[in-house]
């Protein structure tokens, strides 16, 4: 892919990344982050490269839904109040072993080829460098049998 005539370059990923937790200690009581939470620091931007994300799904291990929220930080070590910045949510599926994904995440320049009469866009979650991607479900109670949460992509 040639650079542009402002001699910018394209955004190449370097390696791929694909990170599994499970959510069964991760807690925030609510979307704004206040107070003590648990949150699961998912990818660690402020310590390496910047990555792009491609994917963050969840599979239910539970017959009930639980709310995933995803925070942005300045922090690696801990989601503080004042550094963890709420940028969306989605729901685990109901139904033990269903997965589900984040279908809200933020739409990228990429072109997309044109197909019939669909004007669709590529979706994607840019963790700039010097910022951490969190995750934790919305509640005030730790479980044993939470959602997993996985996101794929890569650091550039």
């Amino acid at each position: 892919m040639a650079a542009t005539s402002t001699n910018k370059q394209p955004l190449l990923v370097d390696r791929v990344l694909h990170y599994v937790v499970d959510l069964n200690s991760a807690a925030v009581a609510a979307i704004d982050v206040a107070g003590t939470n648990t949150a699961l620091l998912i990818v660690d931007g402020v310590q390496q490269d910047g990555a792009i994300i491609e994917d963050i799904y969840s599979i239910s291990r539970a017959n009930r839904e639980d709310t995933i929220n995803l925070y942005l930080s300045s922090a690696s070590d801990y989601l503080r109040p004042n550094e963890g910045i709420f940028i969306g949510q989605f729901k685990s599926s109901n139904t033990e072993g269903s997965k589900t994904h984040w279908e809200s995440m933020p739409n990228v320049l990429a072109p997309v080829p044109h197909v019939g009469s669909s004007d669709g866009q590529f979706k994607a979650l840019y963790v700039p460098k010097g910022k951490a991607l969190w995750a934790a479900r919305e509640s005030s109670n730790l479980v044993i049998d939470g959602p997993i949460l996985g996101c794929q992509g890569g650091w550039y």
